[in-house]
């Protein structure tokens, strides 16, 4: 075994803050929950005092997550501090994230504040954090653009008030896996209490170099990486996750590293937050993309078929990634279902195996075959399900290309069914209209995509629809082999997580 790497996922924190990728509160505790099946080491749950929904996801995630740390950020602000601890307090390993940029440029245009001042306001929130609890973070916010020796005596006079770990991050994904490998290096041979602190580097991909930065500071001798799933973060997103993992966990003869994560729910860890977010990784997107595994070209086919190491430096189920060719179908009883439900990696109560296994029937029914990833959207879709306020009960569409399209639509809203027409630019666009009517208010679409989850004819569709509402966008899930129903169901799922946050 190598040098042991803590793993810090910040995937509901800075992978949040991405356009289009907010999350409420059930989701997030939802992807928390993955997290820690993932076995990460720190869950940065948010930023507590950025808003009351934000303090009630932090809280929550604390309460429901035993086996990983549970970090909030805050501001070197005695009110962010304490905010950040009545969020956390709930949690078996709470950490306090606090930080203050020390690069020139910030200091002068954004705090508007001397090197000594930020010193001052570094060792103060660290103190005051120590009084809540023992696990305290403080970050150097744009630490790779920083004068080294102020960045040396900013982190010895943070360690010497309690500071436990030292994060140095590349906020603007500006570095080199040279350079941060020296800037670390740096650190552990001109700060003379470093000893008492382990090292965090926390890089973004404006350069697309994050993951090579963050495995060259390891290299200098960082032992904590801060990343997200799917790589999510702000502008060009974060280190992914999943790269740097298995990049650890298949070049040891480069590295010589280890860390704890459960390699086998990387792909439904990135598959829950695609679901959640509605923002599907490329399909040459490393590790986790669709065509990861894939091999069109004849050499390379056959390669494989003789010998996988030719083509493959992983294994697809290192991953998660089953090969398990067994289809189900209409005449498949409840025991089959329940076995590849495990052998997915899906553990279940009696009521959620009723609940999945009705839908299976039912779409059993419509499809010959029922695979994998048509098992995996069903119980992901009921992961993140927002709550029935409005359900569907039926709807009638008339369209055609010599014709206007009509749609008739009947909703259910606490037990009271209400029914409107409309007609629109297509089946899809009168069916939302109507849907507006009934509710008596106008619905701002941000966005509309649609895919097929697996191949044929007879594939589900999966509809994924975003909304404006006052102050966040809204991401709906729809899963039907009727793409209208499906759109139609991901439109209300949108909207009732709308109401719901509006009901908080």
């Amino acid at each position: 075994m190598g040098k042991l790497i803590k793993i810090f996922d910040t995937t509901l924190r800075d992978g949040e803050q991405s356009p289009g990728c907010s999350m409420n509160l059930h989701e997030k505790v939802q992807m928390a929950k993955q997290l820690e099946s993932l076995k990460v080491d720190v869950i940065e749950a948010g930023f507590a005092i950025a808003s009351p929904g934000d303090f009630a996801s932090v809280k929550e995630i604390a309460k429901n997550i035993r086996h990983c740390s549970v970090a909030s950020l805050a501001r070197t602000l005695p009110k962010d501090i304490t905010c950040a601890w009545e969020a956390i307090q709930y949690a078996s390993h709470p950490r306090i994230h606090t930080f203050i940029a020390t690069s020139d440029i910030h200091m002068r245009h954004k705090l508007k504040l001397k090197p000594e001042e930020v010193v001052e306001s570094a060792v103060s929130a660290v103190k005051l954090a120590k009084q809540y609890c023992s696990d305290i973070e403080f970050s150097a916010e744009d630490a790779t653009r920083s004068n080294p020796a102020f960045l040396y005596k900013i982190i010895k006079a943070v360690i010497d008030v309690g500071a436990t770990v030292i994060n140095i991050p590349d906020t603007v994904g500006y570095s080199t896996p040279d350079e941060i490998y020296h800037l670390i290096r740096g650190i552990s041979e001109n700060v003379p209490n470093i000893h008492k602190a382990e090292i965090s580097v926390h890089c973004h991909n404006d350069l697309g170099m994050a993951v090579a930065n963050s495995l060259a500071a390891v290299k200098g001798g960082a032992t904590q990486i801060e990343c997200t799933i799917n790589g999510i973060g702000e502008r060009a997103g974060n280190a992914a996750l999943e790269e740097i993992v298995m990049g650890i966990h298949t070049r040891k003869d480069i590295y010589s590293l280890d860390c704890n994560i459960e390699t086998k729910q990387i792909l439904r860890t990135s598959k829950l937050l695609s679901t959640i977010t509605g923002i599907q990784v490329q399909p040459n997107k490393a590790i986790v993309g669709a065509n990861a595994f894939a091999h069109e070209s004849g050499i390379h086919q056959h390669g494989v078929m003789e010998e996988r190491s030719t083509y493959e430096i992983m294994s697809p189920e290192s991953i998660g990634l089953s090969q398990n060719k067994m289809v189900l179908g209409k005449h498949s009883g409840r025991h089959a279902f329940h076995e590849k439900l495990k052998m997915l990696g899906f553990e279940v109560s009696k009521e959620e195996l009723d609940k999945a296994f009705l839908q299976f029937k039912e779409l059993a029914d419509k499809k010959k075959e029922v695979d994998n990833r048509d098992i995996e959207a069903i119980m992901t879709k009921d992961f993140v399900e927002a709550k029935k306020i409005y359900t569907l009960k039926n709807f009638v569409i008339n369209s055609g290309n010599m014709m206007t399209a009509t749609a008739t639509v009947k909703l259910s809203h606490h037990g009271k069914e209400s029914e409107k027409v409309a007609t629109g630019d297509g089946p899809v666009d009168a069916a939302f209209r109507a849907i507006e009517k009934i509710i008596g208010r106008k619905i701002i679409l941000q966005d509309y995509s649609l895919h097929a989850v697996t191949e044929g004819k007879d594939a589900q569709g999966e509809a994924i629809v975003k909304i404006r509402g006052d102050h966040r966008i809204y991401t709906g899930r729809g899963l039907s082999t009727d793409v209208i129903e499906a759109s139609i169901h991901g439109y209300i799922d949108a909207l009732n997580k709308m109401l719901d946050d509006s009901e908080i």
